[in-house]
This record gives structure tokens, C-alpha cells and sequence, in this order.
């Protein structure tokens, strides 16, 4: 009788760390292809891909997520973070500034409208002169229409001009400098030693005028006296020292607010 012969043992199988391999290549793949779709795919098309792949990968429940989407850049999941936050009010900063730096360019401009308009009418555009520059709106008076020659005392026919200008930028908020010129003449009487002080005094008794009769508010005022040492024109002739011999009323743009004293503090009398 023939010996029966014995099965031969199973040979171990080597290759199974295969099947382990390509399970994490899988995932992998599925990993990066959902990094993928983040970044290109609307929210709701996300929530549905997020749901279907716990469900592939034998998860429990789908967390519920709170995506915020970013135009231009990859969808963000979470809550709006800091530096997010602080980008979006810079950015309605900015807006509101650009809208607020716009609206009081056209006022300076109908400001300088009204004034041109009012000079035109009363023949004195040739000595009232205004203009727009960075810091503001200038009316340049030439003072032969507010003084007396060597005087700081405003003359009667002045009053009128001045109530005048006062009225025009009663509704305006801005700050508003007077500022004192002369020309390079020395001047040495009882009542000035130099153009420093006819230079001060004249931008005061302006100033003083305007809140007296023109009824601006006085914290919105401020005098200057420059003597002839901001000169527009030059001083080698007749012509030159009549245009240096000046008040300019200077209506200061808001931007420049933040160097008067008292702002930072934001204390108002």
C-alpha cells in the first residue's frame, strides 16, 4: 500500500506589507486631492466632498465646519481670524478716509468758488487771491484793502470785507490760520521795532475781527506772524514788496488737525 503523502506547509507570504503600502498611498492621494479642492471649490461643494469621504473611510458623524470664504486665495475654515479682522478695518479705513479726504476737496473747491465769485463781483480779485495747495486753501488779501501803511489797525471798509470772508467759512469745520506778512523795508516806529511784531499783530486784530464780527468759533483760529521772511514774490522792487505785504487766511485741510495742540488728547475747550 502506497504511504500517503503529506501536504506540504503553506510558504509565508512576503509581499502583504504591499497591501499596507498601497492603502497608505491611497490615503495619501485622498489627502492631497482634498488640500486640492480647498483651495479651487466652492463651500458647499467642500461640505459635501468632506461629508462622502468620512463616510468612504468609515468615520462617525462629519464635525460641522464654519467655512468663511476669502475671494482670490484659498477657502478659510474657522472662525475670521485676528489678522483677517484687522485687514478688513484697515481696509474700511481707508475707504472711509479716501471718501472723507474726497467730499472736503470739493468743499475747498466750492469755498474758493464762493470767494473768487465775491472778489469778481466787488473788483478786488486782483488783491484777494485765492488758491488751493496742499496744506489747504489760501485767500491771499493784499494789505492795502484791511491797513493803513506801518498800521496794524484794521480800516473801516475792511470790517465789511472781512465779516464777508467770515460768513463764507462759517459752515466749514476746518482749523484756520491767519498769517502776517511784510516785505523787507525795516521798520523801527514807537509802535513796531521790527516786522515780526507789525507782521503778529496784524494777523491778530484779523483774527480778532473775524470772531468779534464774522462769529467763527474761536478754538477753530490761530494767529501767525511770518514778518518778510515768507516772501511769494521777490523784494528788489515796488511791485515784489506789495505782493509780500499780505494776510493770508489759510483754511487747513482735516488731515493736518492731528499736529494742533490739544487733538491727540482729544480734549476741546
Amino acid at each position: 500500500m502506497a504511504r500517503k503523502k503529506e501536504p506540504e506547509p503553506e510558504k509565508e507570504n512576503n509581499e502583504r506589507w504591499l497591501l499596507t503600502y498601497s492603502d497608505l498611498i491611497t490615503l495619501l492621494m485622498i489627502f492631497f486631492v482634498v488640500l486640492y479642492a480647498m483651495s479651487n471649490i466652492d463651500a458647499q461643494k467642500f461640505r459635501a466632498m468632506a461629508d462622502s469621504l468620512n463616510k468612504a473611510l468609515g468615520g462617525g458623524r462629519p464635525a460641522a465646519l464654519d467655512i468663511n470664504e476669502k475671494p482670490g486665495g484659498p477657502k478659510v475654515i474657522g472662525e475670521t481670524t485676528p489678522q483677517l479682522a484687522t485687514e478688513k478695518a484697515t481696509e474700511n479705513k481707508n475707504e472711509s478716509d479716501t471718501e472723507k479726504i474726497n467730499l472736503e476737496n470739493i468743499t475747498i473747491k466750492e469755498l474758493k468758488a464762493k470767494l473768487d465769485n465775491y472778489a469778481a463781483e466787488n473788483n478786488i480779485q486782483n488783491t484777494m487771491v485765492s488758491s488751493v495747495e496742499e496744506r489747504g486753501l489760501i485767500v491771499s488779501v493784499k494789505d492795502t484793502l484791511l491797513f493803513n501803511s506801518g498800521s496794524a489797525v484794521v480800516t473801516a471798509n475792511a470790517h465789511e470785507l472781512l465779516e464777508k470772508i467770515s460768513k463764507f467759512m462759517l459752515d466749514v469745520p476746518n482749523y484756520i490760520r491767519i498769517e502776517g506778512h511784510t516785505d523787507n523795508v525795516p521798520i523801527n516806529t514807537q509802535q513796531f521795532q521790527s516786522n515780526w511784531e507789525l507782521s503778529v499783530l496784524r494777523a491778530t486784530n484779523v483774527l480778532q475781527l473775524m470772531i468779534n464780527e464774522g462769529h467763527i468759533s474761536p478754538n477753530r483760529l490761530s494767529a501767525a506772524g511770518y514778518g518778510e521772511f515768507r516772501p511769494i514774490s521777490s523784494n528788489t522792487d515796488t511791485e515784489g514788496h506789495a505782493r509780500n505785504r499780505r494776510v493770508d487766511i489759510v483754511i487747513l485741510k482735516t488731515k493736518y488737525d492731528i499736529i494742533e495742540p490739544g487733538e491727540q488728547s482729544g480734549i476741546n475747550p
